[in-house]
């Protein structure tokens, strides 16, 4: 093709290129090599020429160390805490004191706790990621092997999913709530979902661009909340005194907040240059995490126990569950507050775009290695309808669905956290370099898989007789309460430990 006719797609992805470059905000051109720059005779693919208007093209292949040209790595707390600034925050903390019955004091404290200790291994498995150029779900093959990852990539995609199908229906009812009802909350799930198909789809630097921004009318519309009906949280209603299990039920809760983004913590710094220390790494995401959840946790907590004392929270919870509420918070600036409870809905959208966009990459971790050569952000598209398809039905019994999936969730992430912090720290030798790029794809150089993946399985042996959840209780539970994550962690850092070891002698990988 004579390059006139293709002069203005490669300006576009020279701009795209120089931008970055004087920036270091997003990744250098999205997969593109100096070739296909403008001096290839042929047409590019169609989905190549997608990077001319600001898709991200590159899927779960490692980013090569000169498109790593994020310098300042600010964008990672700022996705974080935007991320973390939502009403879902808020609907944990109300589980605590409306659903599992603890006093505000008991349910704050618990908050505060399990999140600072959770994001910890979060933010340190965030590290890794401008260090090696990988996604969390390509670091995870070098312990699981190249076929042993579906089924991490599968348990997954049913924790991001279960997230994303939660934020959507918060974000419905509180838009249905703001219309009185006009709209509904299938429309209202539609409409976030769509909103959020978007900023996956275009990848990358998009997301860290929206996030970077979104926080702002999200907390003034939080603040404001919090200002015309914080002073009716005080009617806080009678609780019993909180017992060791009531706590460590709660804090099942309260860790899957922040323990279940280790799974895709990596894939939000890919494009940030190995030069920027890793302790500003680590507390850029960490600090972006519990700065914004342990004061929502706690304003949910303190919404919750208020609930059942005042009569129109109780309606409006019952109508349009945390939107309602919020929006009977909001109440006395009448008109303004239905505008900032339309923001507190649509801050969802940092949320669930940035899960969308990990979600994308896990889709392509799922069968090997055909699945990796579907675009990306094709996969955007996919997970939307699965979202919309799932979260319509599963509305109607909401409140049954969120506690089930809350508690289970956390289980998972403390194994993943178990075996990828294990092989980093103990197999690894804490050294990134051991994480071969060119091996990232290869079976021959990577593990076999077996150690990792009976130590998923074998810790629930232990884990289910710990388990608390409101359809089953396990007998360790009846008397200790739900320490099924802790458990978890434990057991399957041992096994992994001792499985690995005979796994790398028997095949030296």
């Amino acid at each position: 093709m004579p390059s006139s006719h293709n002069g203005s797609d490669d300006a576009a992805v020279a701009e795209t290129e120089k931008y970055a470059n004087e920036t270091g905000d997003m990744e250098k051109g999205p997969s593109h090599t100096a070739g296909e720059i403008g001096n290839v005779p042929t047409a590019r693919p169609w989905w190549k020429r997608l990077a001319a208007f600001g898709v991200e093209t590159r899927g779960v292949q490692p980013v090569p160390l000169e498109e790593r040209t994020d310098r300042r790595g600010f964008n990672i707390f700022t996705f974080w805490w935007t991320a973390s600034l939502t009403p879902l925050a808020i609907t944990n903390g109300i589980v605590g004191t409306y659903y599992e019955g603890l006093s505000l004091e008991a349910a704050s404290l618990t908050i505060l706790f399990f999140t600072l200790l959770t994001a910890l291994p979060t933010a340190l498995l965030g590290t890794l990621g401008p260090q090696t150029g990988m996604r969390q779900m390509v670091q995870a093959r070098f312990a699981f092997g190249l076929y042993a990852i579906m089924v991490v990539a599968l348990l997954n995609l049913a924790n991001t999913v279960g997230w994303s199908i939660i934020a959507t229906i918060i974000a419905g009812e509180t838009l249905s709530a703001v219309s009185g009802g006009s709209l509904s909350w299938d429309l209202g799930i539609v409409i976030i979902s769509i909103l959020s198909l978007v900023i996956a789809f275009l990848g990358y630097r998009i997301v860290h661009v929206y996030e970077r921004w979104a926080w702002i009318p999200a907390l003034i519309a939080v603040v404001v909340a919090t200002g015309t009906g914080g002073h009716l949280l005080g009617q806080q209603a009678p609780a019993a005194p909180a017992t060791a299990s009531g706590v460590l039920t709660y804090a099942c809760v309260v860790m899957s907040f922040t323990l279940t983004w280790s799974t895709m913590v990596s894939d939000f710094a890919v494009y940030v240059h190995p030069s920027v220390p890793k302790q500003r790494v680590f507390w850029f995401t960490y600090l972006g995490l519990v700065l914004p959840t342990v004061p929502l946790m706690v304003l949910g907590a303190a919404i919750g126990g208020a609930i059942p004392s005042i009569p129109s929270w109780t309606t409006a919870f019952s109508d349009g569950s945390t939107g309602g509420v919020l929006l009977e918070m909001l109440a006395p600036v009448h008109g303004f507050g239905k505008f900032l409870a339309v923001v507190i809905a649509f801050s969802l959208l940092g949320n669930i775009a940035g899960t969308m966009y990990a979600i994308t990459i896990q889709f392509q971790m799922l069968f090997p290695p055909w699945s990796t050569k579907v675009p990306r952000y094709l996969f955007a598209v996919v997970t939307t309808a699965i979202i919309i398809a799932a979260a319509i039905p599963i509305s109607r019994r909401f409140e049954e669905s969120l506690e089930n999936f809350l508690g289970l969730i956390s289980y998972w992430g403390a194994i993943f956290v178990a075996i990828a912090g294990t092989e980093f720290v103990v197999f690894r030798k804490r050294d990134p370099s051991r994480y071969d790029p060119t091996a990232w794809n290869d079976a021959k150089k990577l593990p076999v898989g077996l150690a990792a993946l009976l130590s998923i399985f074998l810790p629930f042996g232990l884990i289910v007789p710990c388990m608390a959840e409101t359809w089953y209780t396990g007998p360790i539970a009846k008397t200790t309460g739900d320490i099924g994550t802790e458990v978890g962690f434990v057991v399957c850092v041992v096994v992994y430990l001792v499985l690995r070891t005979i796994e790398v002698r028997l095949t030296g990988r």
